[in-house]
């Protein structure tokens, strides 16, 4: 990865993340993953390459159908793979930023007065880890799937919990599955805890990390809340992710 805008790693890191839910093989001509955690992002489709279109999509809805689940779109699709959906009945549902740095640009990480950034790494601390970003991330009903899947997720995963008088209220999942970038997922914090500095201090905490590794480059995807947060940091928007739900 030469510069932010290189964008091959970055969308090969987001897909081993996602795959990394379902045990997926994230470098497939067509990655679909399921959880069955009852959210969008939980299970999908993230690209397709080199297969028709229609029998992409009669093999997403064979293995996804029951399932809340999305469709991702970027440059690792083939060529005009949106358009396609969409004469196929999809409905477009987000576009949301993906956002690269140059860790060896940022600052280091100050930790706000009363806060401790910690690995969550034993059961009991994954289980406080998902019940801290489930509810920020609208991902609701019974956690225990959620836990059972983070326990067997890729051995490369760092999980940075922001505790605050023993309470988990900040989370910043980071993945180190490939070689040239490190990605971040799930930055939340609590409600009652925002606006003090706990995702800009867990973001930092991450980026150290990377650059520790040796790596040069982090992604993620932003929410539009979290847009001035990332920037401020020295984040900087390189593409979108599209995404895509098709009619049952």
């Amino acid at each position: 990865m030469n510069s932010i805008r290189d964008l091959e790693p970055q969308l090969a890191a987001n897909r081993r993340y996602w795959c990394g839910w379902a045990g997926a093989a994230p470098d497939d001509d067509l990655p679909i993953y399921r959880t069955d955690i009852p959210h969008p992002l939980l299970n999908g489709v993230l690209r397709v390459r080199n297969l028709p279109i229609g029998d992409a999509i009669e093999e997403a809805k064979n293995r996804l159908t029951g399932s809340a689940w999305s469709w991702w779109v970027q440059r690792d699709s083939d060529e005009g793979t949106a358009e396609r959906l969409l004469s196929h009945g999809a409905e477009q549902v987000g576009h949301t930023p993906i956002m690269a740095v140059d860790v060896t640009t940022v600052a280091e990480p100050v930790v706000p007065k009363g806060l401790s950034i910690r690995a969550a790494a034993e059961p009991a601390e994954i289980q406080r880890y998902v019940e801290a970003w489930a509810g920020p991330l609208g991902v609701t009903g019974n956690l225990g799937i959620v836990v059972e899947r983070e326990l067997n997720f890729y051995p490369d995963m760092v999980r940075l919990a922001g505790v605050v008088d023993g309470r988990t209220v900040g989370t910043c999942t980071l993945s180190l599955g490939t070689a040239d970038v490190g990605g971040l997922y799930t930055i939340t914090t609590d409600p009652d805890y925002r606006r003090r500095g706990i995702a800009t201090a867990l973001t930092l905490e991450a980026l150290r990390i990377i650059r520790k590794t040796g790596r040069h480059f982090a992604t993620l995807q932003s929410s539009g809340a979290g847009l001035a947060v990332y920037e401020k940091i020295g984040f900087r928007t390189v593409a979108h992710y599209d995404f895509y739900q098709l009619p049952e």
